[in-house]
């Protein structure tokens, strides 16, 4: 078998990907610095937030009939040019003095809408390029890039910013040019072909939500990725405000993010590895009940970068958790219909973000980081607990069957979980 690292298109797409990635980071560690540096207003910043995770909820179902419909490799070609032009607006009206709130809530709309196709279409055509043996470690390594760019944008965007208000977008928007440039040399086809005639779209998107629905393990995953991502969502903001606080600057909080972030680099290449020697169910289970154990500790700090140690902490885990599920989706749900079922999955766990953008931005206004802190460490605790006690989760397979070792019948709950 060929070397992962050898594969050629894997490679290219990687590569891409780590700037492109790496310049969403340094924009999105300065979108909320930009909106407080403006207007002063956590629910700005919150509503800024929500504006940009809003596609996920609205937009994610009809994409994943879409991503299976569609060219793949052109969807990925033009969600990262839209995305550039959306995000070099913003130095062009910094510089212009025409900047205002509602124009970054369209941007970042745009943008997050842009990342819902990509991601898609980027998820559903990983297993074309790499074989079944080799997801695992792609999966990882596509953490690694991700969690590389989130170590490295926080204090590049903070120090950025620190320089000129509209530096780090400029940065981002040039980042996207170049990683289109690197997708027009793709050679493999990244789907395959649709058997019998096409689907409605409304039909297309129940299919995924019935996949969804119809196997108990993936369904209680997903049901916990987006408690998880609800928390975290809202968390990045509550740390960034708690640091204003403490006194940190912006190159301050630029370094408290980065420090944050080691922690998932350092978890992403631990995960390539360690995913191979514990369980499904220990996932599951226990990474909850690290991140509530975890969130409460947060509020004894009293530095940003005692905020980005502890976040280190917490993102260490996620890298496993995203593995260990997204390589059980990867094989286990037929290629032609897995754009059809991340939508689905994405509709779920991507769409509480601006829900908790918007709840994150009010319970700054109304209670503080640290009461904030507490109802966020109160969810996850739930969250833990209700993992510990799921039926579905207990009797979780070995990860081994989902590699394709022993496949994973498709299994259905009486009892939603």
């Amino acid at each position: 078998m060929t070397p992962l690292w050898r594969n050629r298109d894997f490679t290219l797409l990687w590569s891409g990907q780590v700037l492109s990635s790496l310049g969403a980071a340094i924009s999105s560690t300065a979108t909320p610095l930009l909106v407080l540096a403006t207007t002063g207003s956590p629910l700005d910043a919150g509503l800024v937030g929500a504006a940009g995770t809003l596609p996920h909820l609205i937009a994610n179902l009809p994409a994943g009939p879409l991503v299976d419909r569609w060219n793949r490799r052109l969807i990925l070609l033009i969600s990262e040019l839209v995305a550039a032009v959306a995000v070099l607006s913003v130095p062009l009206a910094i510089w212009s003095g025409l900047f205002s709130v509602a124009q970054l809530c369209v941007v970042a709309f745009v943008q997050g809408l842009c990342f819902v196709f990509f991601g898609l279409a980027q998820d559903a055509a990983l297993p074309m390029v790499v074989p079944p043996a080799q997801l695992a470690t792609a999966i990882a390594a596509n953490e690694a890039r991700s969690r590389g760019a989130t170590l490295a944008g926080p204090p590049i965007g903070g120090f950025l910013f620190g320089l000129d208000r509209a530096a780090p977008f400029l940065v981002d928007g040039i980042s996207y040019l170049i990683a289109a440039v690197g997708l027009l040399f793709l050679r493999r086809d990244l789907q395959k072909p649709a058997e019998g005639p096409p689907e409605s779209l409304w039909r297309a998107a129940v299919t995924g939500l019935q996949y969804v629905w119809q196997d108990s393990l993936i369904r209680v995953s997903i049901l916990l990725i987006a408690v998880s991502n609800l928390v975290f969502q809202a968390l990045i903001l509550v740390l960034v405000v708690l640091a204003g606080e403490q006194g940190g600057t912006a190159s301050d909080i630029g370094l408290m993010l980065g420090i944050y972030s080691a922690g998932g680099l350092l978890g992403a290449f631990v995960a390539g590895r360690l995913h191979r020697m514990v369980s499904f169910r220990t996932v599951l289970v226990g990474i909850n009940w690290v991140w509530a154990a975890l969130l409460p500790l947060f509020l004894l700090t009293t530095a940003p970068w005692q905020i980005g140690v502890i976040g280190a902490l917490t993102a260490f885990v996620g890298p496993l958790w995203n593995v260990v599920i997204f390589t059980y989706a990867g094989v286990a749900v037929p290629n032609e219909l897995l754009g059809r079922v991340m939508s689905a999955a994405g509709t779920l766990t991507w769409g509480v973000m601006p829900i908790a953008s918007l709840a994150a931005g009010l319970m700054l206004t109304w209670s503080g980081p640290t009461g904030s802190l507490w109802s966020l460490s109160a969810i996850m605790l739930t969250a833990a607990i209700a993992a510990t006690l799921s039926p579905s989760v207990r009797r979780a397979p070995p990860l081994d069957h989902a590699k394709g070792v022993d496949p994973v019948p498709t299994e259905k709950a009486e009892v939603p979980q």
